[in-house]
């Protein structure tokens, strides 16, 4: 089931809204929200990064040793 949101957006980006939506021949909330999901996913995928980064028990692979385990 879907939730009706409301957002206020500046004009130039409703215009870059609206052109795509128009260019596409999709409504304006099917490009918003596959513009959220994406970012979503985008930003789990950052954090993911971001813990193992700091993850000191996580081992640091050289460029060497991954061209050598893909057998490069």
């Amino acid at each position: 089931m879907a939730t009706p949101l409301s957002i206020r957006l500046p004009e130039e980006l409703l215009k870059q809204l609206d052109a795509v939506a128009t260019e596409t021949e999709r409504p304006r909330s099917f490009i918003v929200q596959k513009a959220l999901e994406a970012y979503l996913h985008d930003f789990a995928d950052l954090q993911i990064a971001l813990d193992r980064l700091h993850d000191k028990a996580d081992p640091v692979v050289s460029g060497k040793d991954l061209r050598k385990s893909l057998g490069l």
